[in-house]
C-alpha cells in the first residue's frame, strides 16, 4: 500500500487548469474518502469507480482509501475525473507501477461495467494540459478526434478500463490503441447550403452584407415580413472566410465545453451562426446556470453570427445585456462560487418590423398602429444598445419585375466572398504586428492617431457631430466602416464617398 500519484484537469469556463490527484490506502476503518472541492457528479465517482474496478476484475481495496484533487481551493465539477481516480487506487493498491501514472493526464468518465464514456471540454482540458509541454493524455476513444487537434500531445484513446490497465501494466512502450490520424478534418456546418443567389432585389441590404461580412460590423435591418431579412443573415456566413487555426480551436473549444460538438465533425472551420427563439432568457443568451456556468449563444457565436430575428420581441433586459459583450468581446458570469469569463466576439444582425401588425400601406395594407405604439414597438431597443450597431439599413418589399427577374445574373456567395477576401487580406496586412485582424475590432484611441482619415474624408461626420445626429461611440463605428467600404474599393485610405457612405449606412433607418 502507498500513495499514488497521477493528473487530470477542471475547465474553469474554457480555459484547462491542471488538478493532482492523490490517492493514499491504508489502514483504517474501510471506505472511501473524496476531498478537495468536488460537486455532487464528482462525489458520485466513488460508486461508479468501484462498481467499473470490480466489474473489469480487479478486488476493491478492504481499507481507508483518501482521494485528494490538488488545489484543494479549486472547486471541481463533472465525471472527467473518473478515470485518474480509477487509476490513482489501482496505484495505490499496487495493481499499477506508481511511476506508470505519475506524468500521464487522464480524461474520461467510467459506466459501472468499466467501459469509459465520452466527457464535455477535451479540446480546452487538454490545451490546459498542453501548456507543461509534451505531454500524454489518455483520453475516451470516442473523444479521440477532438483531442488529436491539439499538436505536440500524444493521445492515448481507450475503451475500457481493463484495456487501460493491461496496458499500464505491461509497461510497452507504445498502448494497444492507435489513433487514426485523418488525411483531412471535416469541416462543420450547422446551416443547410444556401447562396446569397437566393435573394433577389435587395441591392443596399446585400451591399451592407457584404461590408459586414469584410469589416466583422453589426447590422439592423428594418423591414416588413416577406422582404428577405431572414434570408439575408442567414446566408452572411457564406461570405465570410474559413477561420484561422487559433480562432478555430477557440470556437471548437467552446462548443466542446457546451456539448455542442458533433462527434463525427471535431473541428470547426468555418464561423458559427447561432439564431435563439425569441423567448430566450438572458442566461441562455449570456451565459450562466447554478451548479456549472455554461456558454451562451453570445459565445456560441464567437468569431461568427449572432442573429435576432423579431428583435423587438426579446425582452429589453436580455437586448442591453448584448451591450458589454458587443464592447470587450467577453462576458463575465458571476456566481457565488466565482466567476467565470468566455470570449463573445461575434457579429450581431438585428432584424426587425416597423410595427407589430407589420402591414405595409404601400402594398395596399392598411397599418392599424399608431406613432405611439410604432415608437414604443421600436422603442425596446434602446438607444445605448442601437448605438454599438454599425450600419442600419431599410429594407422594402422586391418589385415585381425584381422577382421575375432571369437570377442567373444574381451574383452567388462565392463572388462576394472572393471580394470579402480580398478586403480582409488587406485589413490584416494594415494591422499586421497588432491583435486585431478586423476593422470592427480597431480601438478608439488608434482609430484617431493612426487610422484617422483625412480632414477632408472627416468633415461630413464633424457636421453630424455639431448637429447631434452623431455620438462619440457612432463616430467610430462610421470610421471602422469607411475603412472597410475602403478595403472593398482598393484605396489605401478612406476618401469623402466612402465617409459619405459610412454615415449614410448609419443614419440609413427610416422607422
Amino acid at each position: 500500500m502507498a500513495v499514488a500519484r497521477t493528473r487530470s484537469v477542471a475547465v474553469i469556463g474554457v480555459a484547462g487548469r491542471t488538478v493532482e490527484v492523490e490517492a493514499d490506502v491504508g489502514n483504517g476503518l474501510a471506505g472511501i474518502h473524496l476531498i478537495g472541492l468536488p460537486d455532487t457528479a464528482l462525489s458520485e465517482a466513488r460508486d461508479r469507480v468501484r462498481s467499473a474496478m470490480v466489474n473489469s476484475s480487479y478486488p476493491w481495496p478492504d481499507a481507508r482509501i483518501i482521494v485528494s484533487l490538488f488545489p484543494a481551493s479549486l472547486p471541481k465539477r463533472g465525471s472527467q475525473f473518473d478515470l485518474a481516480i480509477a487509476v490513482a487506487i489501482l496505484s495505490a493498491a499496487g495493481v499499477i507501477p506508481v511511476d506508470r501514472i505519475a506524468e500521464l493526464f487522464f480524461l474520461g468518465e467510467l459506466g459501472l461495467d468499466g467501459r469509459i464514456r465520452p466527457v464535455r471540454g477535451v479540446l480546452p482540458s487538454i490545451l490546459g494540459a498542453a501548456k507543461h509541454g509534451d505531454v500524454t493524455v489518455v483520453v475516451p476513444a470516442a473523444n479521440s478526434a477532438e483531442a488529436a487537434l491539439v499538436p505536440n500531445v500524444k493521445v492515448i484513446p481507450v475503451s475500457h478500463l481493463r484495456q487501460l490497465v493491461e496496458w499500464l501494466r505491461r509497461g510497452d512502450d507504445e498502448p494497444e490503441p492507435q489513433i487514426e490520424e485523418p488525411a483531412e478534418l471535416p469541416k462543420f456546418t450547422d446551416h443547410p447550403a444556401v447562396d446569397l443567389a437566393d435573394v433577389v432585389g435587395q441591392p443596399v441590404a446585400r451591399r451592407a452584407l457584404e461590408v459586414c461580412a469584410a469589416g466583422g460590423h453589426n447590422l439592423w435591418m428594418l423591414g416588413p415580413p416577406g422582404t428577405g431579412k431572414t434570408m439575408l443573415a442567414e446566408r452572411l456566413p457564406t461570405l465570410l472566410p474559413d477561420l484561422e487555426l487559433d480562432h478555430a480551436l477557440e470556437v471548437t473549444a467552446i462548443h466542446s465545453v457546451a456539448g455542442a460538438l458533433p462527434p463525427n465533425a471535431p473541428m470547426m472551420s468555418r464561423p458559427p451562426f447561432v439564431s435563439p427563439h425569441h423567448t430566450a432568457t438572458s442566461a441562455a443568451i449570456i451565459g450562466g446556470g447554478s451548479a456549472v456556468v455554461r456558454p451562451g449563444a453570445v459565445s456560441l457565436a464567437h468569431r461568427g453570427v449572432l442573429f435576432l430575428d423579431e428583435a423587438p420581441e426579446f425582452p429589453r433586459h436580455v437586448l442591453d445585456a448584448l451591450r458589454q459583450p458587443l464592447e470587450s468581446g467577453r462576458v463575465t458570469v458571476s456566481r457565488s462560487a466565482g466567476s467565470v469569463t468566455f470570449p463573445a466576439r461575434f457579429m450581431l444582425i438585428l432584424a426587425a418590423n416597423p410595427c407589430p401588425c407589420a402591414q405595409t400601406e404601400d402594398q395596399g395594407e392598411t397599418c392599424k398602429c399608431t406613432p405611439t405604439i410604432r415608437r414604443r414597438y421600436l422603442g425596446r431597443l434602446s438607444g445605448p444598445l442601437l448605438d454599438r450597431i454599425d450600419m442600419k439599413v431599410t429594407v422594402v418589399r422586391s418589385s415585381r419585375r425584381e422577382l421575375l427577374a432571369d437570377r442567373q445574373f444574381v451574383e452567388t456567395s462565392k463572388t462576394v466572398a472572393e471580394r470579402v477576401l480580398i478586403a480582409r487580406e488587406r485589413a490584416a496586412k494594415r494591422l499586421a504586428g497588432t491583435p486585431w485582424r478586423t476593422n470592427a475590432e480597431i480601438p478608439s484611441s488608434l482609430l484617431h492617431s493612426d487610422y484617422r482619415p483625412s480632414n477632408d474624408a472627416m468633415k461630413p461626420m464633424t457636421s453630424c457631430l455639431d448637429s447631434g445626429t452623431l455620438t462619440a461611440r457612432g463616430l467610430d463605428r462610421v470610421v471602422r466602416v469607411a475603412w472597410t467600404l475602403a478595403d472593398l474599393a482598393n484605396k489605401d485610405t478612406p476618401e469623402q464617398d466612402e465617409t459619405n457612405a459610412a454615415l449614410s449606412f448609419w443614419l440609413g433607418v427610416k422607422s
